[in-house]
């Protein structure tokens, strides 16, 4: 996903911890520089405590072997999460830190683990040849603003 000022964000769809009686509030959008923008607030009150926007696609991995993310963040910590099946429970997880400068992130797809309501699962790693889901989610304990812009989402493949 290369995003740009054209983007149609309409398949990019917050949840926050509101589904369980927390306040946290959060939006999608894009800047004038073509940019995804994920920004908010996070609030613990309540039993909250989490952010998220997520994207359906069904993504074919082929012979790929990580994801790299071009995003800007605000120094905070973030989730990067996939989901095999839309319907499924658990999520693959990583956690990255955002320096407040553009970066590029890459992360292999063999090291996200599953993962349910903050819990480690013992299943394996993400071994699947596809996924249908694609989430950022930031839950650091605290209460604080929060922005994550992002460029360019891609698949990393194996050359031979």
């Amino acid at each position: 996903f290369e995003f740009n000022e054209y983007s149609d964000t309409s398949e990019w769809r917050t949840l926050n911890d509101g589904i369980m009686g927390g306040v946290s509030t959060s939006s999608f959008t894009i800047d004038k520089k073509g940019n995804g923008v994920f920004n908010g607030e996070v609030s613990t009150a309540n039993n909250g405590g989490f952010a998220s926007v997520r994207y359906n696609a069904s993504v074919n991995v082929g012979n790929a072997k990580s994801i790299k993310i071009r995003l800007k963040g605000d120094g905070k910590d973030y989730q990067f999460r996939i989901k095999k099946s839309a319907s499924d429970f658990e999520s693959y997880i990583t956690t990255f830190k955002t320096s407040g400068k553009w970066q590029t992130i890459e992360i292999k797809l063999s090291d996200l683990y599953p993962s349910f309501r903050g819990n480690k699962m013992d299943k394996p790693n993400f071994d699947d040849s596809k996924f249908e889901e694609l989430s950022f989610l930031i839950a650091n304990n605290n209460n604080e603003p929060f922005e994550l812009l992002l460029d360019k989402i891609e698949l990393e493949m194996i050359t031979p």
